[in-house]
């Protein structure tokens, strides 16, 4: 079968290229520009745990380069207000749990998409084209052809495609999908400086800051080597940031927090508008939108990256499957049913909070959680908490079993992520449950209190674990069997079905191998009823954007696109066109 064709080589494309190797599938990635990263420390990121570990996984280990923060402080005025501890170390969340919140790696853009690059390199699956520009996409029954400009101007084909290729998506325009939404919902000064803050390695947020330039709201992330980013929330409209006005902020700042203005080392500057939209459609027959194609978000510390690479990693796992295998339509319309849901669900949170917290407006009953305050709604997209930040869940997902008998309830809802518990494989490894993610199978994880301490070699054979085997074995899909000490809120000989993107299937009391049968087989869109046919007219067709947190304008860059101008030959013209994007 034909590759896959992946436009965009920022971080979401070069992070579903490195998924689709993973799982054995080859990829074209289509490079718009000359194949290298801009060093700009103005620009960074905040990953949450699962996707800097996804990112890792892949071969783009970030912790040099990145920094994760010790802790949370958020000031009002003069007033501390909050001061979070985070991190496994640390002993308290102080954010109404009792376990610790995890620790978010904060990162520049640039040295995560160089990382990425450099995994992509080393991945024999992996072919990148640089100052190649998609300008033709056609699509039949069996695949996908594109044109692309440039120096080598030439035809692919490929099996699938994902447009990868930003807010101003050419993939998006040539499907002719609508991407209604909201211009500058935020706008930021944004200046990175190397200084010495009181707060070593801790985020802080400061709202309505006592000194005349502070404006609504400051905030400084810590990046390695002492750098810092700072953000100063701007007016909606009418402010100029001048670089003279620039630096009147950064020293009131600095000696609003310090005391006196301390030496600084200014490194990089800029201005940071914040658009909300949402594409209409995610997927058209073959092929589909992922990260700032689909989606733009980031207001009120939401992370449209973030997201985007929870795309990759959705994405990736259900077209290994429909490439390996072939068929899996209800499958591939799964994507947009969970994944445009789950960032409909955050523009809807950010855009009922707005008015809350940038302009005391009249929506705090409709909002869930607005009791708790402006600092823990503020926060919570910060922090990775509630509506505006937590890892989505895919509860009401096509893909979901219907409830059976057989099943019970653990600490993990059906449909959300999997907590990250040390697990034992048949051959003896002992890893975390994360690191077996990705792999194109489901997992089958067996609770089983006492196999930490015993001789694999007894525990193999003992008890449940035979039936288990066969159960596992029986599957209409080879998975993996891992058996874990204990799980949060399951009891002994619980068993688990994990999909191969860490969401629960469903939890099972003890060995029910019909039961886990047809949740396999939902999990996997073979549902009673389920097309077989992959290049069919999905249910992605609808226009509704009932879902949708974006206002429907049209304004900017959101209209409807355009056809390219050039037609391309026929799939019988092109046996011989002059390149054919295969990866032997």
């Amino acid at each position: 079968m034909d590759p896959v064709i992946v436009v965009g080589a920022g971080p979401v494309g070069l992070t579903l290229s490195l998924a689709l190797a993973a799982q054995g599938v080859p990829s074209v990635l289509l490079d718009e520009g000359p194949g290298t990263e801009e060093a700009r420390l103005a620009r960074t990121v905040v990953l949450r745990e699962d996707t800097a570990d996804l990112v890792e996984r892949l071969g783009a280990p970030l912790d040099d380069d990145g920094l994760r923060w010790s802790g949370w402080r958020s000031m009002r005025r003069k007033q501390l207000v909050r001061d979070v501890p985070l991190g496994a170390d640390a002993e308290d969340s102080g954010y109404g749990d009792a376990s610790p919140l995890p620790a978010p790696l904060h990162v520049p853009q640039h040295a995560l998409g160089a990382a990425l690059r450099a995994a992509v390199a080393a991945a024999p699956l992996v072919e990148l084209v640089p100052l190649s520009r998609v300008d033709t996409l056609e699509q039949d029954r069996d695949g996908v052809t594109v044109h692309t400009k440039g120096p080598g101007s030439t035809w692919w084909r490929g099996s699938y495609l994902v447009g990868c290729d930003g807010a101003r998506s050419t993939v998006r325009k040539l499907l002719e999908i609508r991407f209604p939404g909201r211009t500058a919902v935020e706008r930021h000064a944004v200046a990175a400086l190397r200084a010495e803050l009181p707060w070593p390695d801790e985020a802080v947020l400061h709202r309505q800051p006592p000194w005349r330039t502070g404006g609504e709201e400051v905030s400084a992330r810590p990046l390695p080597d002492g750098v810092w980013r700072l953000d100063w929330l701007l007016p909606p409209r009418g402010e100029l940031v001048t670089p003279d006005a620039l630096i009147t902020r950064i020293r009131d700042t600095l000696a609003g927090w310090c005391g006196e203005t301390p030496p600084y080392e200014l490194l990089d500057t800029g201005v940071h508008t914040l658009h909300h939209r949402l594409a209409r459609r995610w997927r058209v027959r073959r092929a589909f939108l992922a990260g700032d194609a689909a989606h733009l978000l980031g207001a009120l510390g939401t992370q449209g990256l973030d997201e985007g690479i929870r795309d990759a990693e959705n994405l990736a796992w259900k077209l290994a499957h429909a490439w390996h295998h072939s068929g899996g339509d209800q499958l591939l319309d799964s994507y947009q049913a969970e994944r445009r849901a789950a960032v409909a669900a955050r523009l809807r949170a950010a855009d009922q909070s707005l008015p809350i917290l940038r302009g005391g407006g009249g929506l705090r009953t409709l909002v869930p959680g607005a009791a708790r305050g402006h600092d823990t709604l503020l926060a919570d997209g910060h922090l990775g908490c509630g509506a505006l930040g937590a890892p989505p869940s895919y509860a009401y997902s096509p893909l979901a079993p219907p409830h059976a008998e057989a099943h019970t309830t653990v600490g993990t809802p059906p449909g959300a992520p999997v907590t990250d518990v040390r697990v034992t494989a048949p051959d003896g490894t002992a890893v975390r449950l994360r690191e077996r993610l990705g792999r194109g199978h489901p997992l089958v994880i067996l609770v089983a209190p006492g196999t930490g301490v015993w001789d694999r070699r007894h525990w193999l054979t003992a008890g449940i674990m035979p039936r288990l085997v066969e159960a596992v074995e029986a599957l209409p899909v080879t998975a993996e069997l891992l058996v874990t000490e204990s799980y949060p809120g399951a009891s002994a000989h619980t068993v688990l079905l994990v999909r191969p993107d860490g969401h629960l299937v469903a939890a099972f009391a003890g060995v029910r191998p019909a039961e886990l049968f047809a949740a396999a087989r939902a999990a996997l869109g073979s549902a009673p009823g389920a097309s077989a046919d992959s290049g069919s007219e999905s249910g992605s067709d609808s226009d509704s954007d009932s879902d949708s947190g974006a206002t429907e304008r049209e304004d900017g860059e959101g209209g409807a696109g355009r056809r390219g101008t050039a037609r391309a030959p026929g799939p019988r013209e092109r046996v011989h066109a002059d390149r054919t994007a295969r990866i032997n």
